[in-house]
């Protein structure tokens, strides 16, 4: 092994906006601007966060100056930081790596975020903190090996989101490299996060993604004032990459680190539900519209998928055509399949009625899944999905490599801005809306982060344009 935590702290420290491609910058922006946006809605509508937040306000969390996105209301920073990691996560529509097989800004931004505020950071520190965080959390679940971390019941956007959050937030603070260094090293003693919700629909799923942006903040806090700590936190003998996974491959921690840039890799979602039903979604849909297929002439659909991608949505296959809750439903293949056949199209509102939909349940009953040879090719550069509808009329089939959001399917500025636009309309006013979006996709020319949280917060910013505190 190399030391990849000295490699990886040295890279964090050292990055700025200067030595990021233009396109890179303009990447992690718009990924901002989505994340800000799925927030939003979820402090509104996300079942976890009423609980959540009574529970930190409880524990002291509430109270201080640090933005909740979508809230009046003040909290410590790493109050702050858990509850806008959840909330980005909350909705599982934030953004994937499919590589890494992980979801990179839910806890990369607020860890961000939560530091910006902690010093006053202008916007380029904290851009540049964020692709920091970026680059070192994928880069350790593809070190990983995203299958056999799943397979012994991690999570890798919690596990990794600790690192890559600690590597934001220490950038942010402006932390030299044996600082963010001794960072990893206490995330070691922090990551954490189980699959098991995926048992019963629990609410830990996106708490441990908002735990990981707290703990990487607190991490970097921590080496800040000098807190002694692993130095081989990544590639010790009982380090990460030796704890967490059967046969990680450290090499790929490092490769191409500041040449190759994994944040042009990320990809949005424009379903929200888990990556890995997208691409069947997408065939479901195109096989729809071509040929005018309705639910009730469907007697059979099949949905291949990756092998990793069945464990996650299709098995067991009896529970996941019975979906009751909307954690139930992110994780169901049979549902989402119904729902995009019966409608053309998914959004986060079809959970409320389509769970309760007996038409949907049904169609549901008439999904199968099965591991296709085309997806496993394809895995995991690509998370692709194959859709065989059976009718009374005839059968009909077609194979999505590519689902739409992937970087090489990526949508338009104008689908972005829809897509902030559709979640936040719900929570703010029109004009704060679109300057709310602007100033995110201007981040690197604002003097201060913590003016761009304001736009995110109803009333705050309608009375500090008035004039009043």
């Amino acid at each position: 092994m190399a030391d990849e935590s000295r490699l990886l702290a040295e890279f964090a420290a050292g990055l700025n906006l200067d030595k990021v491609p233009a396109d890179v910058t303009a990447r992690a922006k718009t990924l901002v601007m989505d994340t800000v946006g799925i927030a939003l809605r979820a402090r509104r509508e996300a079942d976890s966060t009423p609980s959540l937040m009574a529970g930190l306000r409880a524990l002291g969390y509430a109270g201080g100056d640090a933005r909740l996105i979508g809230d009046a209301e003040g909290w410590t920073p790493a109050g702050a930081a858990l509850l806008n990691g959840a909330l980005a996560h909350s909705l599982d529509f934030d953004d994937t790596h499919a590589a890494g097989s992980i979801h990179p800004s839910a806890p990369i931004v607020p860890a961000a975020l939560a530091a910006a505020e902690m010093v006053g950071a202008d916007g380029a520190t904290t851009l540049a903190g964020i692709i920091a965080g970026y680059e070192v959390q994928i880069r350790l679940s593809m070190a990983l090996g995203p299958s056999d971390h799943y397979t012994r019941g991690y999570h890798p956007t919690a596990t990794c989101g600790a690192f890559g959050a600690a590597a934001a937030a220490g950038r942010v603070l402006g932390l030299p490299a044996e600082r963010i260094q001794a960072a990893f090293g206490i995330a070691l003693s922090q990551a954490a996060g189980s699959l098991e919700f995926l048992a019963d629909g629990a609410w830990t799923k996106p708490f441990q993604v908002g735990w990981a942006a707290h703990n990487g903040l607190v991490a970097a806090r921590l080496a800040a004032e000098g807190f002694k700590a692993p130095v081989r936190g990544v590639e010790g003998q009982r380090g990460f990459l030796a704890a967490y996974a059967p046969n990680a491959d450290p090499a790929k921690a490092t490769a191409g680190l500041g040449q190759h840039w994994e944040t042009l890799r990320i990809a949005v979602k424009p379903y929200p539900s888990c990556r890995y039903s997208h691409a069947a979604m997408d065939a479901v849909a195109q096989l729809r519209a071509a040929n005018d297929l309705t639910g009730g002439e469907v007697t059979a659909i099949r949905i291949g998928l990756p092998k990793t991608g069945m464990g996650l949505v299709a098995d067991p296959i009896e529970a996941k055509r019975k979906p009751v809750s909307i954690v139930d439903g992110q994780f169901s293949m049979p549902f989402l399949a119904s729902v995009m056949l019966r409608k053309g199209r998914f959004g986060w509102d079809d959970y409320r009625d389509q769970l309760a939909d007996q038409d949907t349940l049904d169609l549901a009953r008439k999904v199968s899944c099965v591991i296709d040879a085309r997806c496993e090719a394809a895995f995991p550069t690509n998370l692709s999905g194959v859709a065989i509808v059976e009718t009374t009329r005839g059968t009909f089939e077609t194979f999505v490599e590519i689902p739409k959001g992937e970087p090489d399917n990526w949508p338009t500025d104008a689908e972005h801005r829809a897509k902030f636009e559709a979640l936040a309309a719900p929570c703010l006013p029109p004009e704060q809306v679109a300057a709310l979006a602007d100033a995110l996709l201007g981040l690197d020319q604002r003097p201060s982060t913590a003016a761009v949280l304001d736009l995110a917060r109803p009333g705050v910013a309608v009375l500090r344009a008035a004039g009043e505190d």
